[in-house]
């Protein structure tokens, strides 16, 4: 409601209705004088503001202690005194992810894991030797091992981990065949009968090889950097893939309960998701003050939370479906199990996607 004077005529300037009170019943829109002032405009804004904020922190009041209440509330009917769970997932959803990417340096925090010490004369002298049994059983390239000795051999210069990673990265052999080029490739391919020619998938992932062996130079350790740091920023859209899933699950898990509808399930989906980041946004910040300020007893607080999660859906199942302690235990193990194959399967899929991506 804003602070707007009522106007005398009584026809709706959005849709031409006739409004009988202040408010249009057609399509809702406040039948106020359409000049407004600087002053009401910024009254306007701080009103919807106080007005989000005490919607926001009463149901985030509930949905923390009353597990599974906001959703039958939702179901119920009863919703204008609770922020809309879209508008909470969305909210939440970017808090979190804005406060997790600001905290979560991936290049920062391990470009130098492989290559903080170079490697002793001993941990060389044991290489060596490794190597050298691999060759003489000529079970793996001996290309990259003749490379890797000839680097382990040369004691006028430091190696690290990193620079054997760097050797052996992606030598790509195919039918016998090695290129080191998109365009050698090409060629031999397009040189080839049909009959011998890589068919679309391994044609696709050689191709792919090769272009990320030149991309990084040879650089595992900066390839891997590069697709974690990416696959992070996909991890929003692989959570919003795996909500309808999830929702999907509840209602085959409670397919005999007809009063839910496949939304019902969706909306206690919506709510345990908004719960998910709120715990995994305390976890990110305690792991941060932890490692900030060495102080022993925020650990304990991240174990509390992580044990905090299971047991608030659980709770939540039972609240929202009203059923025994023990059919929904059994269909929350259920839940749990196939949950972690489906973000597995979705883990997978976007990596893959990532790595072809980049």
């Amino acid at each position: 409601m804003s602070h707007a004077p009522e106007r005398h005529e009584k026809n709706c300037l959005n849709c031409g209705a006739t409004v009988m009170g202040r408010y249009c019943h057609v399509c809702g829109q406040e039948n106020t004088v359409p000049r407004e002032s600087f002053g009401g405009l910024v009254l306007h804004f701080f009103y919807d503001i106080t007005h989000f904020d005490s919607k926001f922190f009463q149901s985030l009041k509930y949905l923390l202690f009353k597990p599974g209440f906001l959703s039958k509330e939702y179901v119920r009917g009863r919703r204008a005194s609770y922020l809309h769970p879209v508008r909470m997932y969305v909210f939440t959803s970017a808090i979190f992810f804005l406060v997790f990417f600001l905290l979560v340096n991936v290049k920062g925090r391990f470009a130098t894991v492989t290559d903080q010490t170079p490697l002793t004369n001993t941990e060389r002298v044991k290489m060596i030797s490794e190597l050298q049994d691999e060759l003489n059983k000529k079970e793996s390239d001996t290309s990259i091992l003749y490379r890797k000795l000839d680097l382990l051999k040369d004691t006028t210069k430091l190696v690290y981990n990193g620079d054997l990673l760097k050797v052996s990265f992606w030598t790509m052999d195919s039918n016998n065949r090695k290129y080191r080029s998109l365009r050698e490739y090409d060629s031999v391919q397009s040189a080839l009968p049909a009959g011998e020619k890589d068919r679309w998938l391994p044609r696709t992932l050689i191709r792919k090889e090769i272009e990320m062996t030149n991309k990084f130079d040879g650089n595992v350790k900066d390839a891997v950097l590069e697709w974690v740091e990416i696959f992070l920023h996909k991890l929003p859209y692989l959570l919003f893939v795996s909500l309808p899933i999830f929702a999907l699950m509840l209602k085959l898990l409670y397919i005999r309960r007809r009063q839910f509808y496949y939304v019902d399930h969706g909306i206690f989906s919506i709510h345990h998701y908004i719960l998910s980041f709120i715990l995994l946004l305390a976890i990110v910040l305690l792991a941060a003050a932890k490692t900030k300020y060495n102080v022993g007893w925020l650990k304990d607080l991240e174990v509390t939370l992580i044990i905090v999660w299971p047991v608030h859906l659980y709770i939540a199942m039972l609240n929202f479906y009203k059923q025994g302690w023990f059919k929904t235990f059994i269909k929350f193990s259920l839940l749990n199990l196939f949950g972690f194959f489906l973000l597995l399967m979705l883990f997978v899929v976007f990596f893959v996607l990532t790595v072809f991506q980049s």
